[in-house]
């Protein structure tokens, strides 16, 4: 994400996109781990995100494969900034994830989250992990629950 004119103490936006994109540049902010592993977000939109990751050396493991904690974290980032996007505080309640291959260190991740069903309180969210040449990593799915609140223009947060 490139703007960074928008701060978290901004009204949030009426049009969709824009308070998708404003909610995750806010979540961003306040995101140390996505910034620690080298996160980028990629795209956002009303209930879908994508985020990519490089495989550095410090996230593979014993068998030199992509450590699956750090697959499983960009799997449930992407989650995250794609169940936000309506800028209502929500949480994880559930996942699951299927690893498929691994990733080998040097390649880039990418994982994109796509709502597919939000009803009162919570959601279900799919998110695929991919290389960035289209190998299939991992699957992930996520249930969300919004537990009140705003990210952005809330009290706790603005």
């Amino acid at each position: 994400m490139t703007d960074t004119t928008l701060t978290t103490s901004a009204a949030a936006p009426t049009d969709p996109q824009a308070l998708a994109s404003a909610t995750a540049h806010a979540m961003w902010q306040r995101d140390r781990t996505a910034q620690a592993l080298a996160m980028r977000i990629e795209q956002i939109a009303p209930g879908h995100a994508t985020l990519s990751m490089p495989v550095r050396s410090d996230m593979v493991n014993g068998h030199h494969i992509c450590h699956g904690g750090m697959i499983f974290t960009l799997a449930d980032t992407a989650f995250a900034y794609a169940c936000n996007s309506y800028n209502q505080t929500t949480v994880a309640s559930a996942c699951h994830v299927d690893f498929i291959a691994p990733a080998k260190e040097g390649e880039v991740l990418h994982a994109e989250a796509t709502e597919r069903s939000a009803s009162g309180r919570t959601g279900v969210y799919d998110v695929t992990v991919r290389t960035a040449e289209g190998k299939l990593i991992a699957l992930f799915r996520g249930k969300s629950h919004r537990i009140g609140g705003e990210v952005i223009g809330g009290p706790d947060h603005g």
